[in-house]
C-alpha cells in the first residue's frame, strides 16, 4: 500500500487535492444543457469508480493491508462511519450547489466553506491531535478571511446582481454545518478499533455519497430549490461526452479525497481537511485565467482577489508548519 514516506510528499498530496477540489467542477462548466441534478448522478459515480481503480492498484501494492485484506479485517463500525461520513458530505455538496444558484459565490463559499473548516478541523483535531493547535488555528483564520476576500471579489464583480434571500442563507448555513461534519467520521474509520486504511475509507466514503443520491438527489429533481423538476428521461437524452465529463468530474474530485485521506495518515486530518479546503483559491485562478470571470473587474475584485492569494499561500505555509512544529 502506498503511503507517503515523508513530510513533503504528504504536503504534495494535500496540494494535489486542493487542485482537485478546485478544478472538479470546470467539467460541469463544459457541459451544455445539462441540469446540475442530473450531472450529479455521473459524478457520483465516477467519485467511486476512481477510488477503486486507486484502492486497488495504489492501495493494494502488497503487504497485510491491502484494499480488500483491510477491508475484511476492519471493524464493521469503521465501514459505517465512512459509509455515513460520505452520505453527509453529499447532502452538503448537494446544498453548496443549490446556495451558490442561489445567493452566488460571494455568499454561497464564505458562509459554507468557512462553517464546514472551522467545524471540521476543530472535531477532527479533538479526536487526532496532531500538529501544533496554535498554529494550527492561526492557518485556519487565514483561509477564512482568504474565503472571505474570495466572496468580496465576486460580490464586487456582481454587485446588485443577485439577491440574497433568508432561505439561500439558510442553505449556505446548513450546507457548512454538514459539510464541517464529515471529517470527523473519516478520522474515526482511519484510527479507532480496527481502522480502515486511507484507501478502504475512500471506498466506502464515496459509496456512501453514491447511496444518498438515492435519496437527496431524487428528492432534488422532483423539488429542487433552483429551476424546474426533471426526471431520469432527461439523463438518458444527454449527450454521451456530457455524461463523460460528469465522469471526469467525479474522477477528479475523488482523486484529491483519496490523496487527502492518504496524507492525512500522516499528517493528522485536522490538518490535511484544513489544506484540502483552500479549493476556492484553484476555483477563482480558474475563473480568472481561463474563464474570464473577471474580465473588467473593478479594482476592489482585483484587490480582493490579490488579498484572498496571499491569505491562502500564508496559510498553507502556516498550517504546514503546524505539523512540523508539532510533531
Amino acid at each position: 500500500m502506498f503511503t507517503p514516506a515523508s513530510f513533503g510528499i504528504a504536503l504534495l498530496m494535500m496540494v494535489t487535492t486542493t487542485v482537485c477540489w478546485g478544478s472538479w467542477a470546470n467539467t460541469y462548466k463544459l457541459t451544455k444543457g445539462y441540469r446540475f441534478e442530473l450531472f450529479y448522478w455521473d459524478y457520483a459515480i465516477g467519485i467511486v469508480l476512481i477510488a477503486l481503480v486507486l484502492g486497488l492498484t495504489l492501495g493494494s501494492r502488497g503487504g497485510p493491508d491491502s484494499l480488500l485484506t483491510n477491508i475484511r479485517s476492519a471493524d464493521t463500525s469503521n465501514i459505517m462511519l465512512a459509509l455515513v461520513g460520505g452520505f453527509i458530505f453529499n447532502i452538503a455538496n448537494l446544498l453548496l450547489v443549490a446556495g451558490i444558484d442561489l445567493a452566488g459565490l460571494a455568499v454561497a463559499f464564505p458562509v459554507a466553506i468557512g462553517i464546514a473548516l472551522v467545524e471540521g478541523v476543530v472535531l477532527s483535531y479533538a479526536l487526532q491531535p496532531k500538529g501544533h493547535p496554535i498554529l494550527l488555528g492561526l492557518g485556519v483564520a487565514l483561509a477564512i478571511l482568504a474565503i472571505i476576500a474570495d466572496g468580496k471579489a465576486y460580490g464586487s464583480l456582481n454587485a446588485g446582481k443577485t439577491a440574497v434571500s433568508r432561505k439561500s442563507i439558510v442553505v449556505c448555513i446548513v450546507s457548512g454545518l454538514l459539510m464541517g461534519v464529515f471529517a470527523p467520521f473519516v478520522t474515526r474509520a482511519l484510527t479507532a478499533g480496527r481502522p480502515l486504511t486511507a484507501y478502504s475509507v475512500a471506498v466506502f466514503f464515496t459509496l456512501g455519497a453514491l447511496l444518498c443520491c438515492f435519496v437527496v438527489n431524487v428528492y432534488f429533481m422532483r423539488k429542487p430549490l433552483v429551476g424546474e423538476p426533471v426526471d431520469f428521461r432527461d439523463y438518458f437524452r444527454q449527450r454521451p461526452v456530457d455524461h463523460a465529463l460528469g465522469l471526469l468530474g467525479g474522477a477528479i474530485w475523488g482523486t484529491g479525497a483519496v490523496f487527502n485521506f492518504v496524507a492525512a495518515g500522516l499528517v493528522g486530518v485536522a490538518i490535511s481537511y484544513a489544506i484540502g479546503q483552500a479549493a476556492p483559491m484553484v476555483a477563482a485562478l480558474w475563473g480568472v485565467f481561463v474563464w474570464k470571470e473577471f474580465r473588467g473587474a473593478n479594482n476592489a475584485a482585483r484587490k480582493y482577489l490579490a488579498a484572498m492569494f496571499v491569505c491562502y499561500l500564508l496559510a498553507i505555509i502556516i498550517i504546514a508548519r503546524a505539523y512540523t512544529v508539532g510533531s
